[in-house]
């Protein structure tokens, strides 16, 4: 289940919600039981070792402008 950022305008609060995401702008009320709060904007980042191979040099083996080996 996807999990949304909300900020309370009335504390400041920031606090986490765990909810489908038909419900992802359901209205939220902070911890405190502040009703004005605002989702925030949520990034993701994803990172890892071999996440993209570079391009072999000299196009030996084909690929190359047309599919390999029709161009001059």
């Amino acid at each position: 289940m996807p999990r949304y950022d909300f900020r309370c305008r009335s504390c400041g609060a920031t606090f986490e919600l765990n909810r489908p995401m038909a419900r992802a702008n359901d209205p939220a009320t902070c911890p405190e039981g502040h009703p004005d709060t605002v989702k925030l904007l949520s990034t993701v980042a994803v990172t890892g070792v071999g996440a993209a191979a570079p391009a072999p040099a000299g196009g030996g083996g084909g690929g190359g402008c047309c599919g390999g080996g029709c161009c001059g």
